[in-house]
């Protein structure tokens, strides 16, 4: 048994699909399958059910990804607590992604860390699901920290910081029937045909939570994903309309971005492992991203 088996079968748990956890562990996914066959020929059962078109683990499977987390995550702070012992900040840092950064800029921040630790590399991954499902990877293992958009729950054995919040504004183009308004109201977006993210998406949960307070139901007419910019672009053609955050609508200067009252503000948060579980190298980027934040924005969540 090996530790590369191991952290491949922990990927394909996490993300429940071969193809997505080759991407992630950045490896040819039939190189992936073969391991994990061979894992589960060494201990004699299967650990994933592949008999219908979307795979599920097993019971045994679930049984057995606990104690590969404990042993991947075991080796890996065993390899940065020898780095660190002779003075030199090493190892791999897998950092959950969001498609926007918000009033972040975290580029810089991930440039910053990079110039004063070289030797750690960082692998970022970008969920097709929303950020949600970085919970359960930072849980058992798979990610080190991540960036949680508008999360609705916070389980324990994650540690989550709130790092900025803005709010979010209704964008239309300068022709709509609202553009001449300073401020509308949710419930005044009922009948609009908004351009929103997927459900499972944290910014479409917190624009759906936000019109179900108000009483009314949010009509999306078309769902993009991964990309503000074909959103912003669909806006600009007449497609629909959009509730996004302030600081994209900053970058539509042809479109308007309206106010809505009462705000719904948008959080990002920092999501790690509890410290007893998180490596030097992933504890010290985590200092950067919170010391990024802006200190008038942190506040207790």
């Amino acid at each position: 048994m090996e530790l590369r088996q191991l952290e491949y079968f922990i990927a394909v748990a996490s993300e429940m699909s071969f193809s997505r956890a080759a991407n992630q562990t950045h490896v040819v996914q039939s190189a992936l399958s073969t391991a994990v066959a061979k894992l589960e020929k060494e201990l004699g059962v299967e650990l994933f059910d592949r008999s219908k078109h979307q795979i599920r683990i097993t019971p045994a499977g679930e049984l057995f990804r606990e104690h590969a987390r404990q042993v991947v995550q075991t080796a890996r702070l065993a390899k940065d607590a020898v780095s660190a012992y002779h003075g030199e900040l090493t190892g791999t840092v897998d950092l959950g992604s969001l498609i926007s950064f918000g009033t972040l800029d975290v580029p810089m921040v991930l440039g910053d860390f990079h110039r004063e630790y070289p030797f750690v590399r960082i692998r970022l991954r970008q969920s097709q699901i929303g950020s949600i499902a970085y919970l359960s990877a930072i849980a058992d293992g798979s990610l080190d920290l991540a960036l949680i958009s508008a999360p609705d729950r916070f389980p324990a054995r994650v540690d989550m910081q709130l790092l900025c919040e803005e709010p979010m504004v209704f964008v239309c183009r300068t022709d709509h029937l609202l553009a001449h308004r300073d401020a509308v109201g949710v419930a005044e977006l009922c009948d609009e045909d908004l351009i929103g993210f997927p459900p499972e998406f944290g910014l479409r949960r917190l624009v759906d939570g936000a019109f179900t307070a108000a009483g009314v139901s949010a009509r999306v007419s078309h769902e993009v994903a991964l990309e503000y910019s074909i959103a912003g672009r669909l806006v600009r053609h007449g497609l629909g309309t959009i509730i996004m955050p302030a600081s994209e609508a900053a970058h539509y200067p042809d479109l308007r971005a309206i106010d809505i009252r009462p705000a719904i503000p948008w959080k990002i948060y920092l999501a790690s492992a509890e410290k007893s579980r998180l490596g030097p190298a992933s504890a010290k980027l985590a200092e950067f991203l919170l010391a990024s934040a802006r200190p008038a924005q942190r506040t207790s969540r």
